[in-house]
């Protein structure tokens, strides 16, 4: 591993800046390459995007019915020298006009893990800049502080709802997170992932948001919730105060019908109506368990949020947004959620918390390993090579 010193003597070797470059703000390379999406963005400290570029890969594994490890690594080999060049040339940028490296460092799929980490670290030992690893789930969370620092203060109540996580908790600070409450078992993603193919729905294609869980989205959008009946889960007196997370029993639910035949998976109607109730279920359960949370924070952790944040794919989902906004009004709290372009991953998210931690000093070797699974409550506790920010 390196120690401080060299990493401060490479440091050390960048060219000296006029005074109208010490003006501007600092920008940040942001490379993601944690699950399918290959995503790179330059982000300005002041919540400028540059540039930005994301291939997907939902044409990859839609046959496969979902995410194959080996495959997203393969694409991902494939596809990030030419979303790194395509970055640049956007934003009208060499590498030497960049002033720092982000890059996701875990949790995520290890094989994509290691693409993404090994580009990030070549590019900045080479030119000399800055490297920060980041946790994918701190960037989905410091997301909508971008460019609005004085709307979203600390500390506040976020709801991480993606296809890997489904966790509330307290966002004290960058690098500093107290965890509320978790997943049982499956994450909100997987369930509408699950789901959707249980019923049959063809992945929607787009540049934005595709995928099966976009594809149930819009197919509820045409249904009656009420035509099936969805169990409330951890409903019962046991579990019912518990600020965690279940997804399994109502895709179990799903499943069973399936096997019962209770719908007709051919039937645009029965499938409409089956997502609205899978998606009606799956938002009030948040909303339940998000009042907990929010409870959770004040009596136990004594802290009086600023307000509420949704973020992670599923935020980009309106029935869910809806339904954290009506519990954000009942605390008289505002609830704020990146765009929902900026709710799937992505590479601006990677930099805008490589910014946050730029500004903190929370840099890394470039010998930095990824970390598979990754608590987000223990990223205080990680070690850092800690440097006196000059941006």
């Amino acid at each position: 591993m390196l120690t401080r010193r060299p990493l401060i003597r490479a440091l050390g070797r960048r060219r000296i800046s006029t005074a109208s470059e010490q003006r501007r703000p600092v920008r940040v390379l942001g490379l993601e390459t944690s699950c399918d999406d290959t995503a790179a963005a330059i982000v300005t400290g002041d919540g400028n995007i540059l540039a930005e570029t994301n291939v997907h890969q939902h044409k990859v594994h839609e046959e496969h019915g979902g995410i194959v490890p080996l495959l997203a690594a393969d694409r991902h080999l494939q596809k990030i020298p030419l979303v790194v060049r395509e970055t640049l040339e956007k934003a009208e940028m060499r590498m030497e006009d960049v002033d720092a490296v982000a890059v996701t460092r875990g949790p995520g799929l290890p094989a994509s893990l290691v693409v993404g980490l090994a580009a990030g670290k070549t590019l900045a030992a080479v030119h000399a800049k800055p490297l920060i690893g980041v946790h994918h789930m701190e960037a989905h969370a410091l997301m909508a502080r971008m460019g609005a620092e004085q709307k979203v203060q600390f500390p506040y109540l976020c709801l991480l709802i993606s296809g890997g996580h489904t966790l509330s908790l307290v966002v004290h600070d960058v690098n500093h997170h107290s965890l509320i409450g978790q997943t049982r078992d499956e994450s909100i993603g997987v369930a509408f992932d699950k789901v959707a193919r249980e019923i049959e729905l063809p992945w929607i294609d787009a540049q934005v948001g595709g995928g099966p869980g976009a594809a149930l989205e819009q197919m509820a959008r045409e249904g009656n919730a009420a035509r099936f009946p969805m169990p409330m889960p951890m409903n019962q007196s046991t579990t019912a105060r518990d600020p965690g997370f279940s997804f399994s029993g109502i895709m179990s639910h799903v499943a069973r019908m399936r096997e019962q035949r209770a719908f007709d998976h051919t039937c645009r109607q029965d499938q409409a109506d089956l997502a609205a109730a899978f998606q009606q279920t799956a938002a009030k359960h948040l909303q339940k368990k998000a009042a907990l949370a929010l409870a959770h924070a004040a009596d136990a952790l004594n802290t009086r949020v600023t307000c509420m944040v949704a973020s992670g794919g599923v935020a980009s989902n309106q029935a869910v947004r809806q339904s954290l906004s009506a519990l954000a009004r009942r605390h008289s709290l505002p609830l704020i959620c990146p765009p929902p372009r900026l709710c799937t991953d992505n590479g601006v998210m990677i930099a805008w918390a490589g910014i946050e931690r730029l500004r903190r000093g929370l840099l890394d070797p470039y010998d930095v390993d990824f970390i598979q699974r990754w608590p987000l409550d223990q990223l205080k506790q990680m070690p850092y090579v800690p440097r006196e920010s000059s941006f």
